[in-house]
């Protein structure tokens, strides 16, 4: 075996958790080696950037998440396109498929989420495609510019990754048939009313959305390319191409039998620390703290991967910091509509209070319980959303002034003296508090 390389703090994953814990490491120790493996051969870019990659050719100059020096400022070596083989935890030592061991002090891991894929008949076939990396937009464009005419594609799966598909590859001039398994699309973070007003602006854009049934086998031509599939009531689709976008699961491969502890993700605590001493976990692979639900959740979007990523970067770095807790957000605007939820979406029984306002092609809802907001959906007007998700996160009391949540006149000026003095303030925080109150960036969508 070749001699490891000696490594303080090493970091797999080069996504939002990854950079983070980088910029928060070199907040506290600007000298300590710091190494970023990531098994993708570019720097860091928004993943949720790459539809209009696909859809508009912007290259990865413009979908870049840290300007390109990024890694020389922060004296941090990157080991790109290469991927871990194996790690060992006892002896803290990783080896990649290069065949380069490094031996490490500190380990976070940021690896993300894989896509899932059914073991469907024909899903090997050409023309068959995921669309989580950059490389998968780049395959897809390289089809596109490959065929000639009309060309037909299924989007199997309509949550955040199959819309987003589905709206590039409309821009590329591909007709496109969405396929979802429940009963509504978008349905893992929208209600069926939200997702209706949805679906409305995808149909009015002529995408051919079925719901209610499942892919059961990608049909082959005799040269082995895609050129239909076939639903599991019988019905077929021609087709030229298909997206398979179901979703992601988190990447536990690494730590399977090396005894971290896993449920669905890598089980962490509010330092985002794992069961092995010295490693840590954020991100997509990370189970944290919801604090909606009062509980570790697998919660896999783009400001919870890098808040997390920080918290991990201070402890590893040596100065504590606990984890607030995220829950799932997302602000899109897919085909023309603006859509904002967080926490819950739907209630799970009676117990709980909805608040609601709709007409005109909006729609605000808001879910309570003992008087504090647990979940929220705003669709077509989002403008004063923010207020409300730092309401929700902050464990806010909203029982005397409930309704005005939904009202088209809400504010600041909405809220009761004292809370809406606290908004405007900011707070005197120690550095370790590192989750500011919540803006809504454009980026807020990252996976399923």
């Amino acid at each position: 075996m070749a001699r490891a390389e000696k490594i303080k703090y090493l970091i797999i994953g080069n996504s939002a958790g990854g950079i983070g814990a980088a910029e928060a490491i070199r907040g506290v120790d600007k000298a300590g080696t710091l190494t970023i493996v990531s098994d993708e051969p570019y720097p860091a870019y928004s993943r949720p950037l790459i539809s209009e990659h696909l859809s508009e050719g912007r290259p990865l100059e413009k979908i870049l998440y840290r300007p390109a020096d990024f890694y020389d400022k922060n004296k941090i070596k990157t080991l790109f396109g290469d991927k871990v083989a194996q790690i060992n935890f006892s002896e803290r030592t990783l080896e990649l498929e290069s065949g380069r061991t490094i031996a490490w002090q500190k380990l976070l891991l940021a690896t993300g989420g894989s896509p899932i894929v059914p073991g469907m008949e024909g899903k090997d076939l050409k023309g068959v495609f995921t669309f989580t990396t950059l490389d998968d937009a780049k395959a897809i464009d390289k089809f596109l510019k490959q065929r000639q005419g009309k060309i037909k594609a299924v989007v199997i799966g309509g949550g955040l990754i199959g819309v987003s598909a589905t709206e590039a590859l409309l821009k590329r001039g591909v007709e496109v048939s969405i396929v979802e398994m429940k009963d509504w699309i978008l349905n893992t973070i929208l209600d069926e009313e939200a997702a209706a007003l949805e679906a409305v602006a995808l149909s009015g854009a002529g995408v051919d959305i079925i719901t209610g049934h499942t892919v059961a086998r990608i049909n082959s031509s005799l040269l082995g390319e895609v050129n239909g599939i076939s639903l599991d009531d019988g019905r077929s689709i021609p087709c030229d191409m298909v997206v398979v976008a179901i979703g992601v699961t988190p990447r536990l491969d690494l730590v399977a039998g090396n005894g971290v502890k896993t449920n669905r993700g890598i089980i962490v605590d509010r330092r985002m620390a794992t069961s092995v001493p010295g490693v840590y976990a954020c991100g997509d692979v990370a189970e944290a703290y919801d604090f909606v639900y009062g509980e570790n959740r697998v919660t896999p979007v783009w400001p919870n991967a890098y808040t997390g990523g920080r918290v991990a970067g201070l402890n590893i770095a040596g100065k504590k910091a606990e984890y607030g807790g995220g829950t799932a957000m997302n602000a899109l605007k897919y085909f023309g509509v603006n859509i904002l939820s967080a926490g819950m979406v739907t209630p799970p029984d009676d117990s709980y209070e909805v608040i609601s306002q709709r007409g005109d092609g909006i729609y605000r809802k808001v879910i309570i319980k003992g008087g504090e907001i647990l979940g929220m959906v705003f669709a077509g007007d989002i403008e004063k959303a923010g207020i409300i998700y730092n309401l929700m996160k902050d464990g806010v009391n909203v029982a005397a002034f409930k309704e005005a949540l939904v009202a088209d006149d809400f504010g600041l000026a909405s809220l009761p003296e004292k809370i809406w003095r606290a908004r405007l303030e900011i707070p005197a925080s120690e550095e370790a508090s590192i989750v500011p109150p919540v803006e809504l960036p454009e980026e807020a969508v990252i996976d399923e």
